[in-house]
C-alpha cells in the first residue's frame, strides 16, 4: 500500500463555512458553501462540477438514497433530488437557519438543528411526522444519529452535549464539555460528533485538543484520543464506514487519523495555510478523505493507514505545492483564466465573491498581459481590464486610458511599470451587494432599509431602531429602487435609469405635517445618480455627470456643485455633507481617492477641499459616515477606522483596527454606527464574508477604540494612549459648542478631568523615574490648577529644581493669558461702539468697568484671601488648538443644570447678549445628551432661545449688523448680568463658543457685572499705597502695580492685614439695590472662596513656605489613588 498522499486543494466556494460529503456509490464529492450553491465533482480535478444554487447560503448538506438535503439561510431544510438537483419540497421550517443537517443510518429519517436552540427530527417520506427536542439553551451546533436510531447525539453553543431518546424525546444525559459562547460564528469548535457505525458503541466528541469518547448506554467516558501534532482546538470528528479508524479536523488545518483497536495515530496532515477545517467524509469504500475548509477550498486524503510507515511521520512529503495553484505567475501563464476572485490568497483578492462592488486589483491584470512571449503585450487587454474607461459606450479615441495602438503580438514592450488599479465602483454606506437577492440597502444609527428582490416580490422594508420615531413601513419597489438612505425625517431612494425611464430620487418626507409625505425627482438624460444621502433638512444626491445635486428635504432644488472626479459615496449629518470621490488613478492596487467637506448651514462653507484620503496600502473604501456626535469617519477594507481630528487641524487619525478582533483571516466586522461619548463602534461580525446575510436578524457587536500608539502594554504607552484618546474623542463638544449647540458641559468636565488625572498621573510616573525634562512636557499640557499640583507633588518628592520649573511655567501661563485677556478687551472696546446704535440702555445693561479689572479684582480677591502669588491663572489660554479644558473641577451641583444662553448660533441670526432676564428662577433644561444624533438638540434660535426657558420675558431685540468672528462670545459672557436665584446654582453654565473659559473666571465676571461692587481690604490699602509704589518705580503699568502692591501687602503683618480687611467690610452696605442684583446668597459666596482657596498655587518661585500638612495628605491621594 502506498503512503497516503495529498492531494493539492481547489478552490470550490467563496470563503466561509463549507460542508462535504459522498454519494453512495463513492462516484462523487458533494460539496456546499456560503455561496449558496451546491456543486458535485467527478473527482478532485473535475474542473466543470454541476452547480445548483438552494439559497443565499447553504450551512450543511446530507447524501443518501438519491436524496439531498441542505440547511439554507432561508431557515428551511430543503430536498432536491440527485444528481440533477430539482427541488423536492421543504421538509421543515426553522425560525433562523438550520446549522447542521444529517441523515439516520438507512436514510429514512433526517436530524436538523437549528440557531433557534430547537432540534427537529423529521421522516424522509412524510413531513408532517416531526419530533421536536427542546432544552438547550443556545444554538445547536452539531447532531449525530446512533446508528441504532435508538439515540441523537446534539452539542450547542451553551457548552453542552446532550443524548436525546428518540422515542419519547427526553434528554438521557448532558455533559457540560464545550465553551460557552452565544453564538455559530463565536463558537470556539463547530463541535461535529459522531457514533461508531454498526453497533453504536462509542460516541466520539471533539473537545478542545483531545477527542472524548464515551461509551453507549453507561455514558461513561471510556478514553481519550490525543496527539502531540494537535496544537490548536479540534473542530470536527469523521468515523470511517468500517467504524476502525476516526478522523479528526482542527481550527488550524491540522487533519490525524487514529487505529481504534491501538489507539495509535496513523495519519497526520498540515493544511498548507492552516485555514479551519470544516467538513469531513469518508469514501464508503475506499481508504479517501474528502475535506473542505472555511475559505470554500476543496481537497482529499488518498491511501490512509499504511501502518508500515513511521508513525511520526507528517504526511504532506507527496504535496504539490499548494501554492503553486493560486500565487506566483506560473498560474498566470497556465492559461486559467478561471482564478476565482476569493482565492486563499492575501491581499487584494480576498474578498467574497459576492462583493463585486470591487475588481480585484493586482492578480488578474498581468495574468491577461503576459502573452505568447515575456515581451508581447496586448493593449486592448489593458485596455478592457484597466477600468479607466468607465462607460462603455465610449468613444474610440477616448484620451483617458492608454494611447489605443494597434494591438499586435510582436510588439515591443512599451511599458512595465506599475499597473493602474481599477476604481472604486460608487457605493452606499452600511448596504451590501446589489445583485443579491435580498439585501440591506443602508443600516444605520437611525434604523434599517431592507430590499427583497425575489419571484413573489420585488418590496422595500424600513425598520426603525427607535420606533418613537416612526413606525415600520413596507413599499413597493416597481421602480427598481437600488440606493437608500435614512434619516428620523426622510427616506430617501434613488433608482438608476433603464431604455424608457430616467434615473429617479425619491423621497418620503416622514416630518411633513401636511398630507403630501412624497416627492420625485426625474434627473436629466443620461444622467444617473450614483449615491444619496441626507442631512437635517436636506437630501443631496451624486450623479454620474459629476454634479452633486442638493435639495430640501421637502423638494426644493437647492445648490449644484461639480465634482473634481466619479462619485464613490456621500454622508450626511445635521449640516455637513461629506463626499468621496476619485481624485485620479491609482497604481499596484491602491485607490486615489478624494474628500470634500461642506457645512450646509446659513452659512456655507467647505472645511476639506478634496484633500486626499489615506486609506491602507492596497484597500479600497467599505463606509464612510458620520458619528452620533458628527465627527466625519470612514472605514477601508482593511478594517482601519479614521476619524477626522478636528484639534489637528482636520487631519485623519486612525481610532480602531477590526481585524486585530477578528478571530480568522476571513472574517469581517461591517461597520453600521461609531459613537464618541461613549466611545463604542458598532459593527457585525461577519464570519467568513465581509457582509451579512439580512436572514437570520445580524447582531451588534461594539468594539472599543484604540489608537495605534507605540508599546501601549507599558504604563506609560497606555497612559499617553488614553489621554489623546480622550482628547480626540472630545474634540467634537467644541466644535458643536461653536456651531451653537445645546451641550451638557458635564460631559466636558468630565472628559478633562479624566486627561488632567491622566496626566497628573504621567507626570508621578516620569517623577518616579528621575526624567524630570519630561516631567515639564507633561505640565505643559496641564491647566493651570494642575500645574500647582504638579508643583506641589515635585516639591513633595525633594525635587526642587523642578518645582521651581514649574512655578515659572505657571507665572509664564499666567503672563500669556494677562496678554490675552488685554487684547480681547480692545475687541470688546470696537465691538460695543459698533453695537451702542439700536439699544436702550433701560433694556440691557452696560458694564462700564473694563475686563482688565475682573483681572484686578480677581488679583486682589486673591492676595487677601490666601498668601499665594497667582496671576489671572483661573483662566486656561483660550487660543490653544488642543481643547484647554476648564481649571476648575465644579462640584457637580454646579455642573449639572445648564441655564438659557442668549447667544444665538451663527446661522439663526443674533440675539441681544446683554439681555437681562426679568424673571427670578429659570426652569431648568433638561440637558440634551450628546448620544442622541443632532437633531435633538435644540439649535438656538431667536424666539428659542429666550422664550422657550424663559416663558414671560419680553421679545429680544435684534441687532441689525452681522456679529464679529469669535470674541463677542467672551465679549457677551463677560456683559451679560443674568444671574440664577437657586443657591445650588452658583456658577451660570453658558455655552462657551471658545469654549473655553474657566468656571471661577464666570463667577467673577459676574460679581464684576456691576462697577460699585464694595473694595476688598487690599484694594483700600493699594489706594493708600500707589503712590509710594510709583515713586519708587515710576515706570509700572497698572498691573504691574498690582503685582507690586501685592508682595508688598504680604509683607504686612497678619493683624495688620485683618486691620484693612476689617476697614473695607465697614463699607459693604451700600446699596441694596445691587445685592438685589447680584442674588447671591453669602453662603455661597463663601463656598466658591474655599473652592478658589483650595486650589490656590503655593508660589515656590517667590516665597516657599511649609506646606500645610492636610493638604499634602489631599494631594498625594489624589495624584496616586485618583479619587
Amino acid at each position: 500500500m502506498m503512503p497516503s498522499a495529498l492531494k493539492p486543494m481547489r478552490y470550490g466556494h467563496t470563503e466561509g463555512h463549507t460542508d462535504v460529503c459522498f454519494n453512495d456509490a463513492g462516484s462523487c464529492i458533494v460539496t456546499c458553501g456560503s455561496d449558496g450553491d451546491v456543486r458535485i465533482w467527478e473527482n478532485l480535478d473535475d474542473d466543470d462540477p454541476t452547480s445548483f444554487n438552494v439559497g443565499e447560503k447553504a450551512y450543511s448538506c446530507a447524501l443518501k438514497n438519491g436524496r439531498l438535503i441542505t440547511a439554507a439561510s432561508n431557515n428551511t431544510v430543503q430536498i432536491h433530488t440527485f444528481p440533477e438537483g430539482a427541488p423536492d419540497g421543504i421538509l421543515t421550517r426553522f425560525t433562523t437557519n438550520a446549522n447542521h443537517v444529517i441523515f439516520n443510518s438507512d436514510g429514512t429519517k433526517i436530524a436538523a438543528g437549528s440557531s433557534d436552540f430547537i432540534v427537529k427530527v423529521v421522516e424522509v417520506t412524510d413531513c408532517s411526522k416531526q419530533k421536536t427536542f427542546r432544552g438547550h439553551d443556545a444554538p445547536v451546533l452539531s447532531l449525530s444519529f446512533d446508528p441504532r436510531d435508538v439515540y441523537l447525539a446534539s452539542a450547542s453553543c451553551d457548552g453542552s452535549v446532550r443524548i436525546w431518546k428518540i422515542e419519547d424525546q427526553t434528554c438521557t444525559r448532558s455533559w457540560p464539555l464545550l465553551q460557552k459562547c452565544n453564538d455559530v460564528v463565536n463558537a470556539k469548535s463547530i463541535c461535529r460528533l459522531g457514533w461508531q457505525p454498526g453497533n453504536g458503541k462509542l460516541l466520539a466528541i471533539p473537545v478542545d485538543k483531545v477527542v472524548k469518547l464515551y461509551r453507549r448506554e453507561t455514558w461513561d467516558s471510556q478514553f481519550d484520543l490525543s496527539d502531540a501534532f494537535i496544537t490548536q482546538t479540534l473542530n470536527i470528528v469523521a468515523w470511517s464506514p468500517c467504524g476502525q479508524y476516526l478522523a479528526a479536523g482542527s481550527v488550524d488545518g491540522c487533519i490525524v487519523v487514529w487505529n481504534m483497536e491501538s489507539q495509535k495515530c496513523i495519519e497526520r496532515m498540515k493544511h498548507e495555510k492552516k485555514y479551519t477545517i470544516c467538513g469531513l467524509a469518508w469514501h464508503p469504500k475506499y481508504k479517501q478523505i474528502a475535506y473542505t475548509d472555511t475559505e470554500g477550498n476543496l481537497g482529499l486524503l488518498e491511501n490512509i493507514g499504511d501502518e508500515k510507515k513511521s508513525n511520526d511521520k507528517v504526511t504532506s512529503t507527496a504535496t504539490k505545492d499548494y501554492n503553486d495553484l493560486f500565487d506566483g505567475d506560473d498560474d498566470y501563464l497556465s492559461g486559467d483564466m478561471i482564478e476565482p476572485q476569493s482565492s486563499p490568497k492575501t491581499g487584494a483578492n480576498e474578498d467574497d465573491a459576492d462583493d463585486d462592488d470591487l475588481k480585484p486589483t493586482s492578480g488578474r491584470f498581468r495574468r491577461t498581459i503576459i502573452d505568447d512571449d515575456d515581451n508581447s503585450l496586448d493593449i486592448g487587454m489593458i485596455k478592457a481590464n484597466s477600468n479607466l474607461l468607465e462607460k462603455e459606450d465610449d468613444d474610440d479615441d477616448q484620451t483617458g486610458g492608454f494611447p489605443a495602438l494597434p494591438p499586435s503580438s510582436t510588439q515591443q514592450p512599451f511599458y512595465d511599470g506599475p499597473m493602474p488599479t481599477p476604481r472604486q465602483k460608487p457605493f452606499q454606506s452600511g448596504s451590501t451587494p446589489a445583485h443579491l437577492m435580498h439585501r440591506f440597502m443602508v443600516w444605520n444609527s437611525v434604523g434599517i432599509i431592507r430590499c427583497y428582490n425575489d419571484e413573489q416580490d420585488n418590496a422595500i422594508d424600513v425598520e426603525f431602531h427607535d420606533t418613537s420615531v416612526h413606525h415600520a413601513t413596507h413599499l413597493p419597489n416597481s421602480l427598481n429602487h437600488t440606493m437608500a438612505d435614512l434619516s428620523t425625517e426622510a427616506i430617501l431612494l434613488a433608482c438608476e435609469s433603464t431604455e424608457e425611464l430616467a434615473s429617479k430620487l425619491h423621497c418620503i418626507h416622514l416630518s411633513s405635517w401636511d398630507a403630501n409625505k412624497e416627492w420625485t425627482v426625474d434627473m436629466p438624460k443620461d444622467e444617473d445618480i450614483e449615491a444619496v444621502c441626507l442631512g437635517q433638512g436636506w437630501a443631496a444626491c451624486a450623479t454620474s455627470a459629476l454634479l452633486v445635486r442638493v435639495f430640501t428635504v421637502g423638494g426644493v432644488q437647492k445648490e449644484i456643485f461639480s465634482l473634481p472626479g466619479p462619485v464613490v459615496s456621500m454622508a450626511g449629518h445635521g449640516e455637513q455633507l461629506m463626499v468621496i470621490y476619485h481624485r485620479g488613478t491609482g497604481f499596484d492596487g491602491d485607490q486615489c481617492l478624494g474628500v470634500q467637506l461642506m457645512e450646509l448651514g446659513k452659512k456655507k462653507k467647505q472645511i476639506l477641499h478634496g484633500d486626499p484620503l489615506s486609506l491602507t496600502k492596497k484597500s479600497y473604501l467599505t463606509w464612510v459616515g458620520f458619528s452620533a456626535e458628527g465627527t466625519p469617519c470612514y472605514v477601508d477594507s482593511e478594517g482601519i477606522v479614521q476619524m477626522l481630528n478636528r484639534g489637528l487641524g482636520n487631519t485623519w487619525i486612525p481610532v480602531c483596527n477590526t481585524r486585530e478582533h477578528c478571530k480568522g483571516k476571513s472574517d469581517h466586522y461591517w461597520v453600521v454606527g461609531v459613537h464618541e461619548n461613549p466611545q463604542q463602534l458598532r459593527c457585525i461580525p461577519c464570519k467568513g464574508a465581509r457582509f451579512p446575510p439580512t436572514l437570520p436578524r445580524p447582531a451588534v457587536a461594539i468594539l472599543s477604540f484604540k489608537l495605534p500608539y507605540c508599546q501601549v502594554t507599558t504604563e506609560k504607552g497606555q497612559m499617553e494612549e488614553q489621554y489623546w484618546r480622550s482628547v480626540v474623542f472630545h474634540n467634537h463638544l467644541d466644535y458643536l459648542s461653536k456651531n451653537g449647540y445645546e451641550l451638557d458641559e458635564s460631559a466636558k468636565s468630565q472628559a478633562v478631568k479624566e486627561q488632567q488625572e491622566l496626566l497628573m498621573k504621567l507626570f508621578a510616573l516620569s517623577c518616579k523615574l528621575e526624567r524630570e525634562f519630561r516631567c515639564v512636557e507633561l505640565a505643559d499640557l496641564m491647566t493651570q490648577n494642575v500645574v500647582n499640583l504638579a508643583i506641589k507633588y515635585a516639591s513633595r518628592s525633594r525635587k526642587l529644581n523642578l518645582a521651581q520649573r514649574l512655578s515659572e511655567m505657571a507665572v509664564e501661563k499666567a503672563n500669556e493669558l494677562a496678554a490675552e485677556l488685554e487684547d480681547e478687551e480692545e475687541e470688546e472696546e470696537d465691538f460695543r461702539k459698533h453695537l451702542n446704535a439700536g439699544y436702550s440702555n433701560s433694556a440691557t445693561e452696560w458694564r462700564r468697568q473694563p475686563v482688565k479689572n475682573v483681572q484686578q479684582d480677581q488679583e486682589m480677591q486673591d492676595a487677601e484671601e490666601t498668601d499665594a502669588y497667582e496671576e489671572v491663572e483661573e483662566t486656561p489660554e483660550v487660543h490653544k488648538e488642543r481643547p484647554n479644558p476648564f481649571s476648575k473641577c465644579v462640584t457637580s451641583a454646579e455642573v449639572t443644570t445648564p441655564k438659557s444662553v442668549l447667544i444665538a448660533s451663527s446661522s439663526q441670526g443674533r440675539v441681544n447678549p446683554f439681555k437681562v432676564s426679568s424673571k427670578k428662577k429659570d426652569p431648568v433644561v433638561p440637558s440634551a445628551n450628546v448620544l442622541d444624533t443632532m437633531s435633538k438638540y435644540s439649535k438656538k434660535s431667536c424666539s428659542s432661545s429666550s422664550q422657550a426657558v424663559n416663558k414671560q420675558s419680553p421679545p429680544v431685540i435684534k441687532p441689525l449688523i452681522p456679529k464679529p468672528k469669535f470674541k463677542q462670545m467672551s465679549a457677551a459672557s463677560f456683559f451679560q448680568a443674568h444671574t440664577p436665584n437657586s443657591s445650588e446654582k452658583t456658577v451660570e453654565e453658558r455655552e462657551e463658543k471658545a469654549g473655553n473659559e474657566s468656571h471661577e473666571v464666570k463667577v467673577t465676571a459676574q460679581e464684576n457685572t456691576e462697577n460699585r461692587r464694595p473694595k476688598t481690604g487690599f484694594q483700600m490699602w493699594l489706594e493708600e499705597n500707589r503712590a509710594n509704589i510709583l515713586k519708587d518705580n515710576p515706570d509700572l503699568n497698572e498691573a504691574e502695580v498690582i503685582k507690586e502692591g501685592m508682595s508688598r501687602f504680604r509683607v504686612l503683618s497678619s493683624e495688620e492685614r485683618m486691620a484693612w480687611t476689617e476697614k473695607a467690610k465697614g463699607g459693604t452696605v451700600n446699596d441694596s439695590a445691587e445685592d438685589k442684583k447680584r442674588k447671591r446668597p453669602t453662603a455661597d459666596e463663601d463656598e466658591v472662596k474655599k473652592e478658589e482657596q483650595k486650589s490656590e498655587d503655593s508660589n515656590l518661585s517667590k516665597k516657599p513656605k511649609p506646606l500645610d500638612q492636610s493638604a499634602n495628605v489631599k494631594l498625594s491621594a489624589f495624584a496616586f489613588k485618583q479619587s
